[in-house]
């Protein structure tokens, strides 16, 4: 099989790339920008990629309908990863997140409607943030789902959403693939479009489509550069640095933390299994665990000396709990995560302790975010 992978230099892409050379048939397109937000000023390639008979690799953007004809051109399959990707920045940079995330996808379905292809499946990555606060249980009303937290309550410190019938105390479940969608972001709502963009479009030009909703991605290989997202990558700077951890709201917002081999093993499964085919499936670890919580799991594994910084800050457009249910993925692709947190932070570390030390970007980051008047 002939496989395009958009934005394949990217974290996800280089890990699915190294996973489908070491045990399947393929032939890969990778196709990237090399943006400097995430690859660097000067960018760097693995070198495992260089020079390998079955391993194409094309510069451009995704953005250039010619530049994507010529990507697509001799492929059989699509895995649609280019995307901006940081919730808080897309809050400002509107038009370029739909141009790099929706339009784009737009520009790759019209050229599959009215060009000559071998394309027969594409699959998508998506995201958990289109579920917006995601499901949350009720004593009185059962399974609900707030809507993003205004402005307001975060103002007053209203942490955690209330029940949207009764006003009462809620607790966050796993959240299913058949919740309420609600994105609280741009980001969130471009990823929302590109999901009906390949599912409406897949559906009328009888191409196979798979989304792909990730959780929280991490491990080895991530950005170190990107200040706009990962957190993990972002407290790694500042703990080598000896830099303080500001932690937003009180700590306690939690997220589903899934390692990248796992993400790459789901994609693997859902290019492979016809029984995919038109599904949307969640992808995490299914486990939440709160933002303090990883932070000093990191200051232990990298044996700092600064406890993380609960601040009371917070930014429009972030959700206070989401973690996924797996039933879906584990009924349909027989899919399981298998590195625990503990194990996958362990890697990460040392991966981490072998990379040149990057600038921290956060405050500059934050700043910006203040000045638009996005954070407290």
């Amino acid at each position: 099989m002939n496989i395009l992978i958009t934005g394949g230099l990217g974290f996800i892409g280089t890990n699915l790339t190294k996973l489908l050379l070491s045990n399947g048939d393929y032939k890969i397109r990778v196709f990237d920008n090399l943006s400097p937000q995430i690859h660097g000023v000067i960018p760097r390639i693995g070198k495992n990629f260089v020079n390998l008979d079955n391993v194409e690799i094309l510069r451009g953007d995704i953005c250039n309908p010619s530049a994507l004809a010529a990507a697509i051109n001799g492929m059989d399959a699509i895995v649609h990863l280019a995307a901006e990707t940081g919730t808080a920045q897309s809050m400002y940079q509107i038009a370029h997140y739909n141009a790099v995330n929706s339009q784009a996808t737009a520009q790759l379905l019209d050229f599959l409607a009215n060009n000559p292809h071998n394309i027969k499946k594409v699959v998508l990555a998506s995201s958990r943030s289109i579920y917006g606060e995601g499901a949350y249980a009720c004593k009185t009303h059962g399974l609900v789902y707030p809507g993003a937290r205004s402005a307001a309550a975060l103002k007053n410190h209203q942490w955690d959403p209330l029940c949207p019938h009764c006003n009462g105390a809620i607790s966050a479940v796993a959240t299913s693939e058949s919740a309420r969608q609600s994105p609280a972001s741009i980001y969130a709502a471009t990823k929302y479009a590109q999901e009906d963009l390949i599912r409406i479009a897949g559906d009328s030009l009888g191409i196979g489509t798979v989304v792909l909703r990730f959780q929280n991605v991490y491990g080895a290989g991530q950005s170190l550069n990107n200040p706009y997202t990962g957190i993990l990558s972002i407290f790694s700077t500042r703990i080598r640095r000896g830099m303080s951890l500001p932690i937003f709201e009180d700590g306690c917002e939690s997220r589903d933390f899934v390692h990248i081999t796992d993400i790459a093993r789901a994609i693997q499964l859902a290019l492979e299994s016809d029984a995919a085919n038109g599904g949307t499936f969640n992808v995490g670890a299914g486990e939440p665990t709160s933002v303090l919580e990883i932070a000093n799991m990191l200051v232990d594994a990298f044996g700092g000396k600064i406890r993380p910084e609960v601040t009371g800050q917070y930014r429009l457009g972030d959700i206070r709990h989401c973690y996924a249910d797996m039933s879906l993925i584990r009924e349909k692709l027989g899919f399981e995560p298998k590195i625990s947190l503990k194990k996958g932070i362990e890697e990460f570390t040392n991966w981490v302790l072998s990379q040149p030390l990057p600038e921290d970007g956060l405050d500059k980051a934050n700043q910006e975010l203040k000045k638009r008047k996005m954070m407290s």
